[in-house]
């Protein structure tokens, strides 16, 4: 390939170079694509099913979804309306419609979740052979393949596995946009094709849907799009920018019309949103789901109306000095430019990290000298502003973090190294070129080494043979300049570079994921969850000491004893904070927290038990205790609060209402509701008072049962 065809935007098929050569065969191309899909399909539907509910938070809002539209429409938590889980519910549309026509099982829950998955691995694949060729691609799709944090996400039901979709589709439509007309040539100006502001408005279009997926972190994309379209685009800049506003035209509508909807519906008859408190989309955007998340006010979460509102013993618990602890992060862990490369984010996504940083500045140099149109430079340009804004957007955050968001990271530095990496190997008959090629292979080997070192009891001898073929790939790619000893040297470089991701990702699609708050692969030595808790810590679903504590890795019971006094629930021996944990030992079959609710069967029983004439046929405080209640009865179960026990929903005067005309059967203890609401989201922690208040009334004014451990109150039985 010539240096001039290269330098002009690639056609749909660009000629491949003399290493692509086995690839120009359509069958071998299918082969290797089929290969891919086929592979990373059958490795996110392995044992799906081990993942059970997996977050039953959105499990119970896909079951409401698919019994009422109403509930398909808002993202309601329960079929009867009270309130919505707090997010847009777009991510929630997909599986409620696989429920309403599968019914409700594990796999009609996370097969779309899949499918979304290997459908971003095949976008990925596609936007980029436009512009590297067939090979660049199948790397590309491999990485995001493997990158452990989306392999887990692609098999789980919170919002992730469509934005990643999105966020993909949005940034390939910009690409496509900037494809010259027909009317371009070689020697002349690039001019844009008759097509280009309808590709824009595809683009704005995908980010409003991520929008309704999970609000504003989508927006982190739009700066790149902005940027790489303005510089780098077709046609006059005037144009150019007639085209973004176009864009985000298409933005303000694929979003607003929902938006709107909800604001102009009259509230008393939609359900509450949750996460706000003063039921308003707008302000769950803004607050909440907004600017709380990056200074660290989220008013109504776990320890929200800031962290300097929580309570003395929580405060030490967590490692808080003050309003985002140490370091700005307090119990999400520190903030800091090497945030993304600490125990809890690094096996997640960050193993190719630093190679891809090296590449990408390597192919910028060897692009300079190209036109401004170059879509070679916008595709690193677009994809490249992703990573970094979002990395350094996740890296100072000093709200709410968990280490999963990491994964709308995975798509951008698929697409970087893998573009980045094509362009050095073109040109790898220069010596610096060669030089680079080594650098970030060895740099690959020695992190992941580091990476795999954090985990000593997972497959020690792996880090020996990736740091060993990593350093001969290494030095082979110093004189790789073609033919055997080059494919030699490019297999053993991926090899090093893949291993540890593959490892960790054969790892976490093994092991059983539930819960709030999960993480890919195994323990790791530092790992934190909230509040930076040193040592080997696992946060699939709970802390220490609970299910997926120590002892009991992702999701399954934890021993007694472990992790900080009292964190399971009630029926622990010691004093502590009730409510975190779910079932098992130390934990509650009621939920908590973190964890949904696992009723028995004798449980079941009692709920469904004249169910039909009750529109809620129990309440709890807090979704997560509400939702295994709804889940295996099959009825609604009120979430007071809604997710963290926070939200004044409803009202001491609305939930004596709704008693009173005979609405609710039962009020279930257990998780928060056992000591009014004073576990963690309680007094001291954030919680709005209106949980507490519900549960003192209830337990002063009615007369309770027990079942298989768990206090009920029957709503219909007042004591004399």
């Amino acid at each position: 390939m010539t240096a001039t065809v290269l330098d002009r935007p690639q056609p749909a098929d660009p000629e491949p170079d003399r290493t692509d050569r086995p690839a120009r065969g359509p069958l071998y191309r299918g082969l290797s694509l089929g290969a891919l899909l086929i592979g990373t399909a059958v490795l996110y539907l392995w044992n799906l099913s081990i993942n059970g509910w997996a977050n039953s938070f959105y499990t119970a809002a896909i079951q409401a979804g698919s019994q009422s539209w109403k509930a398909w429409f808002f993202g309601s938590s329960d079929m009867a309306n009270s309130i919505t889980v707090d997010k847009p519910p777009a991510s929630l549309w997909i599986p409620g419609l696989s429920v309403r026509i599968f019914g409700l099982n594990s796999w009609s829950v996370l097969v779309p979740e899949v499918l979304m998955g290997v459908g971003s691995v095949a976008l990925l694949y596609v936007i980029t052979r436009r512009y590297y060729g067939h090979w660049a691609a199948i790397g590309a799709g491999t990485v995001l393949a493997l990158t452990p944090v989306a392999a887990m996400m692609f098999r789980f039901d919170n919002p992730e596995a469509l934005l990643i979709l999105l966020m993909i589709a949005a940034c390939g439509a910009v690409l496509r946009a900037m494809e010259p007309g027909a009317g371009s040539s070689a020697s002349g100006p690039m001019q844009p094709g008759a097509k280009s502001v309808w590709w824009m408005v595809a683009a704005g279009s995908a980010v409003g849907f991520g929008f309704l997926t999970k609000q504003l972190e989508v927006m982190l994309i739009v700066p790149a799009m902005a940027l790489t379209y303005l510089a780098f685009g077709p046609g006059r800049w005037l144009r150019r920018i007639g085209h973004l506003f176009a864009s985000l035209a298409a933005l303000i509508v694929s979003a607003g019309w929902w938006v709107l909807a909800v604001e102009l519906w009259p509230a008393s008859s939609r359900p509450y949103i949750g996460g706000s408190q003063n039921n308003s989309i707008l302000e769950l955007t803004l607050g909440y789901n907004g600017l709380g998340r990056l200074d660290g006010n989220e008013r109504g979460s776990v320890g929200g109306r800031g962290a300097h509102e929580m309570s003395g013993a929580a405060a030490e618990m967590f490692g808080q000095g003050g309003p985002g602890g140490p370091g700005g992060g307090g119990m999400w862990g520190s903030t800091g430019i090497l945030r993304m490369f600490e125990p809890a984010q690094g096996g997640q996504i960050a193993w190719l990290i630093p190679s891809a940083l090296i590449l990408a500045v390597a192919a910028f140099v060897l692009i300079g000298k190209a036109p401004r149109t170059d879509l070679r430079r916008a595709h690193l340009s677009i994809f490249g502003l992703w990573m970094l804004i979002m990395i350094g957007t996740f890296s100072f955050m000093a709200g709410i973090f968990h280490s999963y968001y990491t994964a709308a990271i995975a798509p951008a530095l698929a697409a970087v190294i893998a573009g980045a990496a094509a362009v050095c190997w073109r040109e790898r008959e220069k010596l610096w070129v060669r030089i680079v090629l080594a650098a970030a292979t060895w740099t690959a080997a020695i992190w992941g080494f580091v990476l795999l070192d954090r985990s000593p009891d997972f497959v020690p001898w792996l880090r020996q043979v990736m740091i060993v073929v990593g350093i001969v790939a290494g030095v082979l790619l110093l004189f790789a300049r073609s033919g055997v000893l080059a494919i030699v040297a490019a297999g053993a470089a991926i090899a090093a570079g893949l291993v540890g991701p593959l490892a960790y990702t054969i790892d976490t699609v093994t092991t059983a994921k539930q819960g709030s708050i999960i993480s890919a692969g195994p323990q790791v030595e530092g790992e934190f969850g909230p509040g930076g808790m040193g040592g080997r810590h696992r946060m699939n679903g709970a802390f220490p000491g609970m299910p997926g504590g120590p002892g009991a890795q992702n999701g399954t019971p934890g021993g007694p004893g472990q992790g900080f006094p009292g964190m399971g629930g009630p029926g622990t021996s010691q004093n502590g904070f009730p409510g975190m944990g779910g079932p098992g030992k130390g934990g509650s079959p009621a939920g908590g927290l973190l964890n949904g609710s696992t009723p028995s069967d004798e449980m079941v029983a009692v709920l469904r038990a004249d169910a039909d004439e009750y529109t809620w046929v129990a309440a709890a405080i807090g979704s997560n205790e509400a939702s295994g209640y709804q889940i295996a009865s099959g009825y609604s179960v009120m979430p007071i609060g809604g997710f963290n026990g926070t939200d004044p929903s409803p009202t001491l005067a609305q939930f004596k209402q709704y008693v009173a005309d005979g609405k609710i059967h039962y009020f279930i203890a257990g998780g928060r509701g056992d000591r009014g609401g004073e576990g963690f989201g309680g007094p001291g922690m954030g919680e709005s008072g209106t949980s507490s208040e519900i549960s003192s009334w209830v337990k002063a004014n009615f007369n309770t049962r027990t079942v298989d451990g768990v206090t009920l109150y029957d709503l219909t039985s007042p004591k004399k």
